[in-house]
């Protein structure tokens, strides 16, 4: 994978995760480079489930592509947040 690809990844990575961070209510304590890692994950399945479906070649902006990453950005923050809050210091 070439640089501008790894810096791509990233960016997108960063909306996705934002976005997704924004739609779960409530405050979330979990770091942002965790929240990065979330969006990049959500990203990339989200491109292969669109792909499977059948919408992620479309005209134009792909809606449909970008609600799928969008929901699971907000599924894996609201499923880590849960766990990291209750992560107990000793």
């Amino acid at each position: 994978m070439a640089v501008t690809g790894i810096i791509s990844a990233l960016i997108v990575g960063i909306v996705i995760g934002v976005l997704g961070r924004l739609v779960v209510p409530g405050r979330q304590s979990i770091p942002i480079w965790l929240t990065i890692v979330i969006g990049v994950v959500a990203a990339l399945v989200g491109t292969a489930i669109a792909t499977v479906l059948g919408v992620a070649d479309t005209r134009g902006i792909d809606w449909i592509e970008l609600i799928i990453q969008v929901a699971l950005a907000a599924v894996g923050v609201a499923a880590v947040a849960g766990g990291y809050g209750r992560r107990k210091i000793r």
